[in-house]
């Protein structure tokens, strides 16, 4: 369980595009990548392993806990710092695919609605997954002590492991498709890169908590 894309941030990031940002085009070839535009969104992405590591900290410690008065008043903050930064992160995305020439390639309405199908599909897996999870379940709250009664399993994690990630990297995906935009496509691979270190990071915590709990629930029954 763990941050993903929002969709606040998602649709900010599309209201960015609309306001008509020209885009140099090339018949052909895309064009370098300037360091300077992909920077931010590198940052953003890795963002989310350093709000892991806080969360690791405060498992250890439940320094966040006493200091807010609460976990679950400290999740919800620390949620909300995660949150700007998908908006900042989803912004960053947006600006550095148009300020990059668009792929030929790519620019036809069949590539162009398959990354709408993309898009669809990811807001599914993302939107669901935080139905069943809720707020806490999603932001970290098992680092916090807050744990559901079991692992959730329902749709969509009946059909997919981690669906919040690979939900977000589609939509991360559609909209690079859309914008037939290689840069996009080139920052789509570092964040789901970036997700996949977070899962090897979170998978045996996730796991090892809720056996524990088990353990716990078994003892006193």
């Amino acid at each position: 369980m763990g941050p993903v894309l929002g969709v606040g941030g998602f649709l900010e990031a599309r209201a960015r595009s609309l306001q008509g940002n020209p885009r140099p085009t090339s018949p052909g070839r895309a064009g370098p990548v300037r360091s300077s535009v992909a920077a931010p969104d590198c940052c953003g992405g890795l963002g989310n392993l350093d709000f892991r590591k806080v969360a690791r900290w405060e498992h250890k410690t439940r320094k966040l806990s006493k200091a807010f008065g609460s976990p679950h008043l400290a999740c919800y903050t620390l949620g909300g710092a995660i949150l700007l930064l998908n908006v900042l992160r989803s912004h960053c995305f947006t600006q550095a695919m148009l300020s990059q020439p668009r792929m030929q390639s790519l620019d036809n309405p069949a590539v162009y609605h398959v990354g709408l199908a993309l898009l669809g599909v990811g807001g599914v897996f993302v939107l669901s997954s935080f139905l069943a999870l809720g707020f806490t379940g999603t932001f970290l709250g098992d680092y916090f002590g807050i744990l559901k009664e079991a692992r959730v399993t329902m749709f969509p994690f009946s059909v997919l492991d981690n669906p919040m990630y690979w939900g977000s990297t589609a939509i991360y995906l559609g909209w690079a498709i859309v914008h037939a935009s290689p840069t996009g496509l080139l920052l789509t691979a570092l964040v789901a890169l970036i997700y996949m270190v977070a899962i090897v990071y979170e998978e045996p915590f996730t796991a090892e908590i809720y056996q524990q709990k088990a353990s716990q629930a078994y003892k006193r029954s």
